[in-house]
């Protein structure tokens, strides 16, 4: 009944909110006379009744990392969420043991400069738990979100950094992130790259296929798909630039693709001839879609109806690429880098 929301509510965990208490004192944090039970929205299944239960403890605390302080701006006392087990497209499964289980939440000030710092941050947060003697142990017991951003980016929320060793380096690879976008943007103000040249007149480009040795691309043809393509003025070259390693512009691309329209990935003229895909093809589409030399496509097999809309995510993306990096909740990755999440 607590999980559908159908129970009066009741008294918090009384252990759980000393040991919040117990973590503002250490932080020499104000602790607020009234704490209340706010509601905070979550829509993607991980709490079944549509919000996760959030108490404001304290606010304005000190942490000593080295020779420096660290603002303390909140730690709160929340209820943990239920983890996924598996994700399919379009479906994720999660398992509730872990669901209401007391969580406290420590926010820290943007204060810090260097990836290094944001370690020994992240270090002095883990000993302050451990402290307590009521933290377990292990990995992802303790999950750090990390925001980053540098002049002229944006602010990037990194989720789920769990280990310690790993953290500067998904900072460094953020910053790096950035700073090639900033890149790429310059690159096309180079160009001359206008909005109203980026449009989705994307095209069925199936027949040029029906021959074709790239296993993907015939797969997806029979089993009833068919293959768009789009022209991207001016962003030849601009697809395949690195942004971290191994992941460029386009991997972004296929990110969001993935996340918004549940499709498994795309091809770029950057990268082609490949995965089959035949010198020959590429000309005839790149014909197709009246490509100049300093042009580029996008390929995608799907419906009709998908296409349409997962051109009109990528046409977005691209022109934000003219103007500024956007800000974005972004996982992070086993090898430090990190994939679109959600805006």
């Amino acid at each position: 009944m607590v999980e559908a929301d159908e129970e009066p509510p009741a008294k918090p965990n009384e252990e759980a909110l000393r040991v919040a208490l117990q973590i503002a004192l250490m932080c020499n944090a104000f602790i607020f006379d009234k704490l209340v039970v706010m509601r905070k929205i979550v829509v993607d299944g991980s709490n079944v009744s549509g919000f996760q239960r959030t108490m404001l403890v304290a606010q304005n605390g000190k942490l000593d990392i080295g020779d420096k302080q660290v603002g303390v701006q909140t730690i709160v006392l929340e209820e943990d969420a239920a983890r996924p087990v598996t994700k399919q497209q379009g479906k994720i499964t999660y398992r509730l043991d872990r669901l209401g289980i007391p969580l406290i939440e420590i926010a820290t000030a943007p204060e810090l400069e260097t990836p290094e710092e944001v370690k020994q941050c992240a270090l002095a947060i883990g000993t302050l738990l451990r402290r307590t003697c009521q933290a377990k142990r292990g990995l992802g017991t303790i999950r750090q979100d990390v925001n980053i951003s540098i002049k002229e980016g944006a602010r990037i929320e990194l989720k789920g950094v769990q280990q310690l060793e790993l953290i500067d380096v998904c900072v460094e690879r953020e910053v790096m992130r950035q700073l090639n976008l900033l890149k790429i943007r310059d690159e096309l103000k180079k160009r001359a790259v206008r909005e109203q040249e980026i449009v989705n007149n994307f095209k069925d480009l199936s027949k040029l296929f029906k021959d074709t040795k790239c296993k993907i691309i015939a797969n997806a043809l029979a089993k009833g798909s068919k293959v768009f393509g789009i022209r991207l003025a001016k962003f030849k070259g601009i697809l395949g630039t690195e942004l971290q390693p191994n992941r460029r512009f386009a991997t972004e691309l296929a990110d969001y693709l993935r996340v918004k329209h549940s499709i498994s990935g795309l091809f770029h003229s950057d990268e082609l001839p490949k995965y089959g895909i035949s010198a020959e093809e590429v000309e005839k589409v790149a014909k197709a879609l009246n490509c100049n030399n300093n042009d580029a496509f996008v390929l995608i097999a799907c419906s009709e109806n998908k296409a349409k809309e997962a051109f009109n995510t990528i046409v977005e993306r691209c022109k934000q690429a003219l103007h500024r990096v956007p800000e974005e909740t972004r996982e992070a990755l086993e090898d430090g880098n990190s994939r679109y999440l959600r805006p």
